[in-house]
């Protein structure tokens, strides 16, 4: 995604403050496609606000889905049933949103038509394989410029396959699910390692029927969906920069409210205490399978975090913000990532040259990086002097950089801040409420 804007971020000693993060992306995401292919009126609150949402729903209407934006945050969306969306004329713009490529991929796969996604330079430069090649396993037919976007998606009559992906993937699981709704017979993916669960939990909320089996899950071809009112949870991920922010900072305190506690996606909680700070949660609620509810965290002493491969695919988005903890003292060190490599942007490359570029310690490896603050190893600790970290168009990048950038000693400025609009526009204003 180009962009230019800059934000300037003054330093900071603490962070106080009670807060509401947007609604989760992978929820929404999966919310709009199934209500979509549900029978009837759905109503989704809380939807999520960012740009790749929206690129969800403006794919979903040119496939003739009619989708209204009511209340802020309120979606509604009248299915047309399994199997029943229309062809667009024009390509489908996924944005910079890889989860809108590739689950719309899975859909379309069994649809009798033909289908171009297409999305900005940077999802232009994302590997898709990963679903080309099962979707091609199933039935469908799918052209792309060497396994890179734009994919056309020559949709059949599917068959349900077994399916094992060589790398985690909560994305590829799901575009093998959504196209195993419309195929014939049982499609099953067995993952090597536990992704985010929320397809599972989704399509029963519809009315579906899925089976799981430890890291096998199984859905059968041809079901109904039926039409649901659904809020969405407070975005993990989002909340994971304040997290991180208090964690890092003595003397903050900060409470995200009304956040999800999906199992699959709060391995960072434990993360934190490693590092030090005391962290509580308190369950409130439960809606469609979906935990929610308080996350409090202060800071309290900072330590040593060694993240290996065992536990990336349950921290994949939340490793930017991880790295931004050793910004303000300790040491974090990641390996067995390099599908950081692939995202919007090169993230082990773009957050090692950020973190330098402010003056932190920071070196790349293949799979990681490892980012060592002022406290590590230093007898006269001094914080980071300041400086320009370009975010290369990657709102997690942007978001990383502002959280580090509270550590220096002088003003920083990151350029490309208008990134976050991606997923949590408004970030900066309440970043500018929380900093005492």
């Amino acid at each position: 995604m180009p962009s230019f804007s800059a934000t300037t971020i003054t330093p900071g000693r603490r962070l106080q403050g009670r807060l509401h993060v947007p609604g989760d992306k992978s929820i929404s995401h999966r919310y709009a496609m199934l209500a979509a292919l549900a029978e009837g009126r759905s109503t989704l609150t809380q939807f999520a606000p960012g740009a790749d949402c929206q690129s969800t729903i403006a794919c979903l209407r040119q496939l003739g889905v009619d989708v209204q934006e009511g209340p802020p945050g309120t979606v509604t969306v009248l299915g047309r049933g399994l199997g029943r969306l229309r062809s667009s004329s024009q390509p489908l713009d996924a944005g910079n949103s890889g989860t809108t490529m590739r689950l719309l991929a899975g859909i379309l796969a069994g649809h009798a038509f033909r289908s171009t996604l297409t999305g900005d330079d940077s999802l232009s430069r994302r590997p898709m394989r990963r679903v080309i090649d099962p979707l091609g396993r199933m039935g469908a037919r799918i052209e792309s410029d060497d396994g890179r976007p734009p994919l056309t998606v020559h949709g059949a009559a599917l068959h349900g396959i077994d399916y094992q992906p060589e790398v985690p993937s909560a994305q590829v699981k799901t575009a093998v699910v959504l196209a195993g709704l419309h195929a014939e017979g049982v499609t099953s993916v067995v993952e090597p390692a536990p992704t985010r669960d929320h397809t599972e939990r989704a399509i029963v909320a519809f009315g579906g029927r899925v089976a799981c089996d430890g890291l096998r899950m199984s859905v059968p071809g041809g079901q109904r969906l039926s039409s649901q009112s659904l809020s969405v949870p407070g975005d993990f991920s989002s909340a994971a920069f304040w997290l991180v922010a208090a964690a890092a900072l003595p003397g903050s305190r900060i409470a995200v409210d009304d956040v999800g506690l999906n199992p699959s996606r709060t391995a960072l909680l434990g993360v934190l205490r490693r590092f030090g700070a005391r962290v509580e949660v308190e369950v409130t609620g439960d809606e469609a399978g979906e935990p929610r509810g308080t996350i409090t965290v202060e800071a309290d002493r900072a330590g040593t975090l060694h993240i290996g491969p065992e536990e990336v695919p349950g921290l994949i988005d939340e490793l930017p913000a991880i790295g931004a903890l050793a910004a303000h003292g300790g040491e974090v060190t990641v390996h067995g990532a390099a599908e950081l490599r692939v995202k919007e942007s090169d993230r082990i490359a773009a957050l090692v040259a950020g973190f330098r570029a402010l003056g932190i310690n920071a070196d790349e490896h293949p799979d990681g990086f490892i980012v060592q603050g002022p406290a590590a190893g230093a007898a006269r600790p001094r914080r980071p002097h300041g400086g320009t970290a370009d975010a290369c168009g990657d709102h997690r990048m942007a978001m990383a950089f502002a959280i580090a950038a509270l550590a220096a000693e002088a003003p920083s400025t990151i350029l490309g801040a208008d990134a976050v609009a991606i997923s949590y526009p408004g970030f900066f204003d309440i970043l500018d409420r929380l900093v005492v």
